[in-house]
């Protein structure tokens, strides 16, 4: 099952003796997990019924213990236990998963792990329970997650405001979702979120970002791309060089492998770029500014200055110095 499928069951009251929350990514677990917590029970029955446990403070017997108990007027009993991942011996946990008892909820966290799913036990949680293993998103597939998020929430979100924030706040799900919380709470009667919105409310320019110089780069605009790069050379904390170079290397990848598309058409250049079709345009205009054998050179120079960014070859220039250095560079 995925996330979407659980919760759906969830919200139906659909429920499953033993819930196995594994992976990476902890915003899906907490998510799930904390649904249970505050959905399955009324207030008046948690009292009696619902117990919280954590991995370095109980055991594999404790937690039999508290999932063989039977529900206190309710129909059922919640056990959670968070950061399951360091309970030892998580899988004599088996016999219990072989033999849940019906009337109880067990939740188990196991965060930034999963099981060897060779293991018996984890087949019998497979085939007793839920086994969820979540997994870390790509970068290029948080854009459509931001918009994702947003649609749930009945808000929507311009192309641009969406890569600005893929960009700045990186795949941490629990971050990015914290800042489209605080976003959504700042803008009530408005259902659009522009990258004015983004500049206002979260901080990151809508003129001086690491769009506007890929834009410009592409554009061969030597002007507007000196000012964002100095613009980035006055504000390192917010506009670190390791992450321009990261960005601008992608950029020209992206590029180069436009040049050896075969279909050139708007759908399935965004496929094999793997960006929405709102950005392809960009990618089009750049090729035309950049042959492959300069895209090659350039590709080069980002991985020379990521080393120097990193003190290999460099003894005096600082990152603002490089930067504008390297923008120099590709764009003659």
């Amino acid at each position: 099952m995925n996330y979407e499928d659980i919760l759906a069951n969830l919200r139906n009251k659909i429920y499953h003796p033993v819930y196995f929350l594994m992976g990476e990514e902890s915003y899906f677990i907490d998510q799930i997990s904390e649904y249970i917590a505050q959905h399955v029970l009324t207030e008046a029955e948690k009292g009696f019924n619902q117990h919280v446990l954590y991995g370095k403070d109980t055991d594999v017997d404790t937690i039999i213990t508290y999932a063989r108990r039977f529900p206190m007027m309710a129909n059922h009993q919640v056990v959670i236990v968070r950061e399951a991942q360091n309970i030892k011996k998580i899988e004599d946990l088996e016999p219990y998963v072989k033999n849940p008892l019906k009337s109880t909820i067990l939740v188990l966290s196991y965060k930034y792990k999963t099981l060897d799913k060779r293991k018996t036990f984890t087949k019998q949680v497979a085939k007793t329970g839920v086994l969820f293993e979540s997994k870390k998103i790509y970068d290029n597939q948080l854009p459509a997650w931001i918009n994702s998020y947003l649609k749930a929430h009945q808000y929507s979100i311009e192309p641009q405001a969406s890569a600005m924030l893929a960009e700045y706040l990186g795949t941490d799900l629990s971050k990015v979702a914290n800042e489209l919380n605080k976003l959504i709470i700042s803008l009530p009667g408005q259902t659009r979120i522009t990258p004015d919105h983004i500049e206002k409310n979260i901080g990151i320019s809508k003129d001086y970002n690491i769009f506007e110089l890929q834009n410009a780069l592409g554009e061969r605009n030597i002007l507007k791309s000196n000012q964002i790069i100095n613009y980035f050379a006055a504000n390192p904390n917010s506009n670190p060089f390791t992450r321009t170079v990261a960005s601008l290397y992608f950029f020209f990848m992206k590029i180069l492998t436009y040049h050896f598309l075969e279909d050139k058409s708007q759908n399935a250049v965004a496929s094999a770029l793997q960006v929405s079709p709102f950005f392809v345009r960009s990618y089009v205009s750049a090729a035309k500014q950049y042959p492959i054998r300069k895209v090659v050179e350039i590709i080069s120079i980002l991985r020379e200055y990521d080393m120097k960014s990193k003190g290999w070859g460099n003894v005096s220039s600082d990152s603002g110095d490089l930067q504008k250095e390297m923008i120099y560079r590709i764009l003659h």
